[in-house]
C-alpha cells in the first residue's frame, strides 16, 4: 500500500457535483492498494496514520497525532499512486490492485482508521471521478510506502 498524507485545515471529495466527504484539520489521505497488499499491511498503515505525530504543540514543534487535536481523516483511493512510468509517456497500472480485491481492502481501511482516531473517517467513492480540494498546512505532505518502511 502507498500513501500520501497531507495536514490540511480543509479538504473535501465532490463527485457529481455532491459532497462526498470533508473534514477540517486533519489528513487528506490517498491511498493506493496493489495486488501483493495484505491486512499485515492495512494495519501496519493505520496505525502509521492514526500515530503520527505531525501536528503542532503548545512549541510550534511537530509533537502532536490527530488524537491530540481531535482531527479528522478524509480518505480517497487512489490507484494512480501504482503508476509505472519506466516505459513510454503513458503509465501503466499493472501493479495497482483491482477493484474485487482492493475495494474490501479499502473499506476495512475506513473501518480501521475510525477506530483508531474514534471518530468516522470521511471518504470518496472507489472508482468514481472525484474533484478534491484542499487547504495543505504547512505544507506537510509525508508519504509510506508499506513494502518500503522508512
Amino acid at each position: 500500500m502507498r500513501a500520501v498524507i497531507q495536514r490540511v485545515t480543509q479538504a473535501s471529495c465532490t463527485v457529481d457535483s455532491q459532497i462526498t466527504g470533508a473534514i477540517e484539520n486533519g489528513f487528506l489521505v490517498l491511498l493506493g492498494i496493489e495486488d501483493a497488499d495484505t491486512q499485515e499491511d492495512l494495519e501496519w498503515l493505520a496505525q502509521k496514520i492514526a500515530n503520527m505525530r505531525v501536528f503542532g504543540d503548545e512549541n510550534g514543534l511537530m509533537n502532536k497525532a490527530l488524537a491530540d487535536i481531535g482531527g479528522n481523516i478524509l480518505l480517497i483511493s487512489q490507484f494512480t499512486l501504482f503508476a509505472s512510468t519506466k516505459k513510454g509517456n503513458r503509465p501503466g497500472f499493472t501493479r495497482a490492485a483491482r477493484p474485487d480485491k482492493a475495494i474490501p481492502l479499502y473499506e476495512e481501511m475506513i473501518k480501521q482508521l475510525g477506530q483508531l482516531i474514534g471518530k468516522p473517517v470521511q471518504c470518496g467513492i472507489f472508482g468514481a471521478d472525484m474533484k478534491i480540494s484542499l487547504l495543505n498546512d504547512g505544507p506537510v505532505t509525508i508519504i509510506i510506502d508499506t513494502k518500503n518502511k522508512e
